[in-house]
């Protein structure tokens, strides 16, 4: 929309939706194979009374919960701008991983717990084996995942597959951390090391949990995107130099998995209205080719 000169130009006032299957889809694939892992951990804590791959089930039981929560968050911030919510939905997003590190805090504080009462009272630890192989085919599993949701993340700039993924890579180093400790009770016969390792565990948790707060409050905060990220939007712009006398007042935010950039564009004071709106939509197509969920607000103004 274009307003008389002086006034700013709006682009792109509803959210791009365009990317919500393909972030639903990356979620699913945790989704699954956190249920078929809670069902396994559940049944080899059973066998072996190890309270370590006790709190492994526990972690996953709360990722299943988290998962679950993102995919309705996704769904929310795809909705697209209305009169109450001009600017989209996508802090919907932000919101959820929030959200996620307060559920993945009170899991740590859960294991946490369950660690400190084997400590006082051990317990002795059966068929060690089924659960050390269990924790190496559930590192395994989700290195594959995490790969694929971190593949998606990147290309989607999604805070909610970003906090995805450093779920999945936590869960990664847990697993492969509860192997280890299972391995030295076997060798050692020290069942203290079970606990001890557990203890492991939740400070993984919790180092998780405050990555994934930092990104969401980081962006509800509406911070400006990295220096390199807005270099590549100047890139842009300056490469119609030709078309204009100057620029300023460059503004960057994200929300969900869009960004929010504006600025002023200055042309020489006697440019035809619709020659500017035309120089000004070139700039934007040329933005949007390196952002393409961003929505742009140029301010037009004369050069003087």
């Amino acid at each position: 929309m274009i307003r008389s000169k002086g006034l700013p130009r709006v682009r792109n006032a509803a959210p791009a939706v365009s990317g919500t299957s393909t972030r639903i889809g990356a979620l699913r694939l945790p989704l699954f194979s956190n249920i078929a892992l809670v069902f396994l951990k559940l049944t080899v804590w059973l066998a072996t009374g190890s309270v370590s791959i006790l709190s492994e089930a526990v972690h996953s039981v709360a990722d299943l919960v988290v998962t679950s929560f993102q995919l309705v968050s996704v769904r929310l911030a795809a909705q697209p701008a209305d009169e109450n919510h001009p600017y989209g939905h996508g802090k919907f997003e932000n919101l959820s991983a929030a959200v996620e590190a307060v559920i993945i805090l009170a899991t740590a504080a859960l294991v946490v717990a369950q660690a400190i009462a084997h400590l006082r009272a051990p317990v002795p630890l059966r068929h060690l084996d089924v659960g050390i192989g269990l924790m190496i085919f559930s590192a395994a599993v989700n290195v594959f995942v995490s790969r694929n949701v971190a593949r998606v993340a990147e290309a989607e700039q999604s805070p909610v597959l970003y906090a995805e993924t450093a779920q999945l890579r936590a869960d990664v180093f847990t697993a492969g951390g509860v192997a280890l400790g299972l391995i030295s009770v076997r060798l050692t016969h020290a069942t203290a090391i079970d606990p001890i390792m557990s203890l492991v565990v939740a400070g993984l948790i919790v180092k998780s949990a405050f990555e994934v707060s930092a990104r969401a409050i980081i962006d509800l905060a509406d911070r400006r995107l990295p220096v390199e990220e807005e270099q590549s939007i100047r890139t842009a712009i300056e490469s119609h130099r030709d078309i204009f006398t100057g620029y300023h007042k460059l503004r960057t935010r994200r929300s969900g998995a869009g960004e929010f950039i504006d600025f002023h564009l200055q042309m020489r004071g006697d440019t035809p209205l619709q020659l500017a709106h035309d120089r000004s939509d070139a700039i934007v197509l040329d933005i949007k080719k390196i952002k393409p969920r961003a929505h742009v607000l140029i301010h037009l103004e004369p050069e003087d």
